[in-house]
């Protein structure tokens, strides 16, 4: 984590060959993930093509971190697959359980958000700033608060024709 903080803040291209070839388990094209970046292993972290994560971003990565195409993430987002026993003798004795995180194509996540263990994030969905994700989150909602609930729908507005038309001009 030291090494890839200390790349640049605009040598993008660095940034983007640290994070596929050094850092995360595997990266599509386009991953810009921006300094202040914290992870536990990294190697755990699976991200699909044009990824944004903004400053400060923390992800306990004890578990598998997966997040599709065309994903935002905001500034100082916590995204966490490891957890903790309730009682004080588990936690004395440094217990710890994990599940994995699933985040689909074209979410976005707000600052300052947390996405706890376990949870899927469909496609399509957004993460107002602030909410803390205790569970699953339905594709194409909107969900905000603590615990998170879903408080809108979102319509699908992407056909065929708008990913030919991004490709294209990224040719």
């Amino acid at each position: 984590m030291e090494r890839y903080n200390a790349i640049g803040a605009l040598d993008f291209a660095e940034q983007e060959r640290f994070v596929a070839e050094e850092l995360f388990g595997s990266a599509g094209v386009g991953a810009s993930v921006q300094q202040g970046f914290n992870c536990d292993n990294g190697r755990n972290i699976h991200v699909g093509d044009h990824l944004i994560i903004n400053y400060g971003c923390t992800i306990l990565d004890v578990a598998e971190v997966t997040m599709g195409d065309w994903v935002m993430i905001g500034p100082h987002v916590l995204i966490s697959t490891v957890n903790h026993p309730l009682s004080p003798r588990g936690r004395r004795n440094r217990l710890g359980v994990a599940a994995p995180v699933r985040i689909g194509d074209d979410v976005w996540v707000g600052g300052h958000a947390t996405i706890l263990p376990g949870v899927t994030i469909g496609d399509g969905a957004v993460v107002a700033a602030g909410a803390v994700v205790t569970h699953d989150v339905p594709p194409y909602t909107v969900v905000a608060g603590v615990p998170a609930r879903v408080i809108q729908q979102i319509e699908n507005d992407l056909g065929g024709w708008v990913e030919d038309e991004l490709l294209e001009q990224e040719a």
